[in-house]
């Protein structure tokens, strides 16, 4: 399984904007669907956003959409997600995850098992 280091949450204000991103150890596959997850203390995980190796099948969760962004550099390894106009509900840790031979939709309603996941990055958006 491809191992997967997420990077880049912290301590933000409401309305700023941030990058996470997350390197996969080894080259990614043309056939792995990569995206986000996030978790608030005390809730469950939550999809937030995925994409496939060209991006052109990208899915957002309803919450994000037109204020995040999912992107993805395969020659690095490496996808992205660009949080814009970031409120405190956003506050959570986001989790890196990973499948093959799925769409991005499919992402978003896949069991969580199914799923290989990074150890996750803390982001806090204070008012």
């Amino acid at each position: 399984q491809v191992k997967l280091v997420e990077s880049g949450g912290r301590l933000v204000q409401a309305g700023d904007s941030l990058r996470l991103s997350c390197a996969a150890s080894e080259r990614t596959d043309k056939n792995l669907a990569m995206g986000w997850f996030r978790q608030a203390p005390g809730k469950e995980r939550e999809f937030v956003a995925a994409n496939t190796w060209g991006g052109a099948n990208t899915y957002y969760a309803e919450a994000v959409k037109g204020r995040f962004i999912i992107s993805r550099d395969n020659a690095e390894n490496v996808v992205y997600l660009q949080m814009n106009s970031l409120k405190p509900e956003d506050t959570a840790v986001y989790y890196c995850a990973a499948a093959l031979f799925i769409t991005a939709q499919a992402m978003a309603r896949i069991q969580m098992t199914d799923l290989n996941w990074g150890q996750g990055t803390q982001v806090t958006v204070a008012s």
